[in-house]
């Protein structure tokens, strides 16, 4: 069954009102016809089963007919900070840990990125990315939707993660202290940051600056793993040591 995630104040007792970008997915992309059944969530946790009544050029009208409260938002509170990358690298990384259960995402300008500036981020981008994180958690059935900032300058964001909890960075320059060693005395309810680099790594002065506020460097193993696969491996390795993945 689609599912679609909607503004509480569509809802009106046990009528619904869909209007904009929702319409033209129901109406010209699924072509559904009245008595179709959809669920709709609100961003809150809060499902809903309805049946569309009328389909029209502007709006949707459908009837709920069930309501449940969803539980698949994981107990720990993931931040990724992810270095801008190229082409779609940085697309794929926010669809695939929106289905994870990354909470929070930071788009990060550090040193190596190809993207040089923050005006380099257009408006355009943004709203594609925020429609990325949509498409992903009505798939994945998420209750909440993660966010995704504006994207911010490295020593900004590490004063940022400085101030949220635990905060870690995948280095190949770490010999001495593993992703799991760190994970080891974590509470599951905590609130966790992972900074990953772009292409080429975050640059020595970069690690300096994240040691400097308390962001630890980890090590995941002897094999150097390209940004996007570091992103989604971390963050499945925190998720499944902190009990949110199986």
């Amino acid at each position: 069954m689609h599912r679609f995630f909607i503004s509480p104040t569509a809802i009106h007792d046990a009528r619904v009102l869909l209007r904009g970008t929702i319409v033209h997915q129901i109406r010209d992309v699924l072509r559904m016809q009245p008595g179709a059944e959809i669920v709709l969530l609100d961003n809150s946790g809060n499902a809903y089963r309805a049946e569309i009544v009328m389909i029209d050029r502007d709006t949707v009208r459908a009837r709920i007919t069930d309501q449940w409260k969803l539980e698949t938002e994981p107990t720990t509170r993931l931040t990724l900070y992810q270095g801008l990358l190229k082409g779609q690298k940085f697309d794929w990384v926010l669809q695939k840990g929106t289905e994870l259960g990354i909470t929070r995402f930071v788009p990060l300008l550090a040193a190596r990125c190809v993207i040089g500036n923050l005006e380099d981020v257009s408006d355009t981008r943004l709203e594609r990315w925020q429609r990325i994180l949509v498409e992903a958690a009505e798939q994945a059935g998420r209750a909440v939707l993660p966010h995704i900032t504006a994207p911010l300058l490295f020593a900004p964001a590490c004063a940022s993660a400085a101030q949220s909890g635990l905060a870690l960075m995948p280095w190949e320059g770490e010999r001495s202290r593993g992703l799991r060693e760190m994970l080891q005395n974590v509470d599951k309810s905590k609130e966790l940051s992972v900074f990953i680099g772009p292409e080429g790594g975050f640059a020595d002065e970069e690690v300096a600056l994240a040691q400097a506020h308390n962001i630890l460097p980890v090590s995941l193993g002897s094999r150097i793993l390209r940004a996007e696969t570091a992103a989604l491996a971390t963050a499945s390795a925190i998720l499944y040591e902190l009990g949110d993945l199986g």
